[in-house]
């Protein structure tokens, strides 16, 4: 139904993010989606090095 994208495609879609969004904010959306994919795939591997690496809060009340 959509085919492939090619780079007229691409560059469209990119110049409206841009717009809708503006230049300052596209880094910080860049950013937050990256996190957001590391974090989907961390957790479909059922890794969570970050809750195992720090205490926790019952931890911190114990101690």
């Amino acid at each position: 139904m959509f085919g492939t994208l090619g780079l007229p495609e691409l560059l469209v879609i990119f110049a409206i993010i841009l717009v809708v969004f503006g230049a300052g904010k596209l880094p910080q959306l860049g950013k937050g989606l990256g996190e957001g994919i590391s974090n989907f795939r961390d957790g479909l591997k059922g890794r969570d090095d970050k809750k195992a690496a720090s205490p926790s809060l019952e931890e911190k009340k114990n101690a």
